[in-house]
Order: C-alpha cells, then structure tokens, then sequence
C-alpha cells in the first residue's frame, strides 16, 4: 500500500519536507479554504498539486471534498449543489487526482468528549464518553427526547455531572463537541463562532423527519448523480464509515457496520463507488469484527485509514496503541497486501507523545505518535510482502 499523510495545507505545522524526509509517499488533503458547497477550480486544485509535487510528494487522496447538508436531507438546493460537486469532481479528474473520500454523516462529522484524555505514560488521545456526551444532549443542548435514548444507568451518571461540571467544564465540551472536532476542516461551526450552540440546534432542525431510511435514499440520489463523472474521469469514491458508528443526537446513522456497507454498494453497485476503511471507526462498533469486514470488501475499498480502539462495556472508547486494539491492523494489512495492495494507506489520529500538543494544529492528530506507528505498519507491511514473494 502506498504510504500517505493527512496534511492541512500551508497552516499547517508539519511540513511536506518533513513528511518527505520520514517515508511518507502521498499526501492526503483538500482546498480546505473552500466553503462548502462552492465549486473547486481547476486552477487552485492545480497549483495545489503542483505545490505538493515540488517537495517530492504527490496529492494521492482528496479528503475531503465534503457533502453538503443539504445534500444530506434534501433540501431545495440539493440539485444545484450537486451540480457543483460533479463539476469539482470533474476538475479533480482534469489535475489526474482520482481518490476521493467523503462522509455521509448528518450535521456531526465525527464526536469525542475528550481531545486530551490523559493515559499512564503521559501520553494523551481522543476518548468518548458515553454518559458526558449524554450531558452535552440533555443539559447543554436541551435535546427533546434526548433521556429515551440512554440507559438508566448513563442517566444516572449524567444526573452525577450534572452536580460536578462546572461551567467552564461545560464550554470545554462544547468545545470539543461542536466546535474543534468540527471546524477544523470545512466544518459547518467554526472557532470564534459566537452562539455554537445555538448554531448547532438549527443544524440540528433540518433533519428533523429524517429517519434512516430517508437518509439512505438521499444518499443513493447523490451517488446516482455523480457516477457518470467518475465514470468518465476514474473517480474513486470511497465513503468513510461513521464516527462512532452508532446514532447520535437522535440522528440516523447509516455506514456503520457490514449491513450497511452492503446497502450503500449495492444500492450504486458501481465500481467507482466504493468504501474508505477506517479500522478506527468500525472497531469502535463492538458488533464490527473489522478483519472480516476488511477481506470481505477488501475489492471495493478506495482508501484505508489505520487506527485502532479500545472499546468499554459501557460503551465508551478510546484510540488505542495502531497495533493493539479491536483494530487489529496486522490482520488487516495482510488482507489488503494481499487482496488490494496499491491501495493509498495513512496512518491517523493515535497518542500523542512527548511535545506533539506543538507538533500540529488539529485534534487528535499526533505528529510523532503516527511517525512512530508509520515506522511500525512500514515493517508489517514489508514482512507481509515478503511471504507474498515467496509464495
């Protein structure tokens, strides 16, 4: 697999000489200054490319080129902003970049209550915590109908914080709910918004009447319409698996288990429409067992994202050490050495070590922490070869 790297762009602090100099083949990126919905010009996605071919490395992944909400629940203007997807597409195709990774989740990109939680060694990584983020729908949000969701074990646990948080507690989870998990990137709240939580309730409202089947329509619409530009110009979607992989906020969630990766290939059954794998996300599902989900989509997998989770019976998880966890990335890097091997691989989130909190501007993304692991999946990745050629 080809080794690639989640970069942010010009801002951000890891630099392409650097990432060059430690093994890293591809980058992973988008015109991350582009609003959403707005069309990506063939001169911007080009002089990107060629900014990112001058220190040696190729623009191997689009992550990412990202869905509109109204897309999402079909809104009025889902037609026209699709038209500018297809033209982006297009443009994409034009510079020769053909990977492209996206999500279909609903208003939340991705949740975790904690950006810092603290580990033994003094290391730190993302965490959810299942009864906080529970808080942050029945006390913050004020979610109508938000308890009916829980257990009355979490309910009680949220009655405890309640009695606990303090108010700057409160800020610092909505911070990490609404605002940095989801404004880093084209997010739909950025930092220095002055009501996030009020921004994000009338997100929230779109989807009201949205039931998973709906959803799933909406998304079988989309992907109907931007075929016959893949078709044409070599377009690889491959849509990422929901983080977490089970409902939020009373919002359906539907790419979240091999049920659902079913549905959404064969609703399109298309080549060109096809699956990011993220072993981070489906290991979170403790229903998930990711090698088998890995070997049976290996063939229709665009793009691997390698992390790994720990996974509680409360239902709270927390990135795990890349080879440990319910990930189990050595299995699975055999499956796609094997079944899919010129797939674009990167290393994602994992612990932040020594110094990595100045290393880079986005949550959860360690600088040495994925160094150290690229080293690690790069030996697997070698000794699987190897048995290969011998056989």
């Amino acid at each position: 697999m080809e080794k690639t790297w989640r970069w942010f762009g010009k801002k951000d602090k890891i630099k392409l000489s650097t990432l060059r100099q430690i093994g890293v083949e591809g980058i992973v990126s988008a015109l991350h200054d582009i609003p959403n919905g707005e069309i990506w010009n063939l001169e911007d996605i080009i002089d990107y490319k060629n900014y990112i071919e001058s220190h040696g490395l190729r623009w191997s992944v689009v992550e990412s080129l990202p869905v509109s909400e109204a897309i999402k629940y079909g809104g009025e203007d889902r037609d026209s902003l699709i038209e500018n997807y297809i033209k982006s597409l297009e443009n994409l195709g034009k510079a020769g970049i053909t990977t492209v990774c996206y999500n279909f989740m609903p208003v939340l990109d991705w949740a975790r209550t904690d950006l810092f939680h603290e580990w033994e060694d003094g290391s730190s990584s993302l965490y959810f915590d299942k009864a906080k983020f529970a808080y942050f729908e029945i006390h913050i949000l004020q979610r109508e109908g938000a308890e009916s969701d829980y257990s009355s074990e979490i309910l009680q646990k949220v009655e405890e914080l309640k009695n606990t948080l303090t108010e700057k507690d409160n800020n610092d989870l909505i911070d990490s709910v609404i605002v940095k998990t989801q404004g880093f990137v084209n997010g739909n709240i950025r930092e220095g918004e002055l009501n996030p939580v009020e921004k994000f309730k009338s997100l929230l409202a779109l989807y009201d009447g949205i039931d998973k089947d709906r959803l799933r329509r909406n998304m079988q619409y989309f992907l109907e319409k931007i075929m016959p530009v893949c078709e044409k110009w070599n377009i690889q979607m491959g849509v990422h698996p929901d983080d977490p992989p089970f409902s939020l906020l009373g919002l359906p969630r539907i790419v979240t288990n091999e049920e659902d990766i079913d549905w959404l290939l064969n609703a399109v059954n298309n080549p060109h429409n096809g699956l990011t794998f993220c072993t981070g996300s489906l290991s979170a599902n403790l229903k998930n067992d990711v090698p088998k989900l890995a070997q049976k989509f290996a063939r229709r997998t665009k793009f691997v994202h390698l992390r790994s989770t720990n996974v509680f019976e409360n239902g709270d998880f927390i990135e795990a050490h890349h080879l440990g966890g319910r990930g189990k990335l050595i299995e699975v890097i055999r499956i796609f050495e094997r079944e899919n091997p010129e797939l674009p691989m990167r290393i994602d989130h994992g612990r932040l070590l020594t110094e990595d909190i100045d290393k880079g501007y986005n949550p959860g993304y360690s600088f040495l922490g994925r160094m150290l692991a690229l080293g690690q999946i790069e030996g697997v990745m070698a000794a699987v070869q190897s048995e290969l050629q011998k056989n």
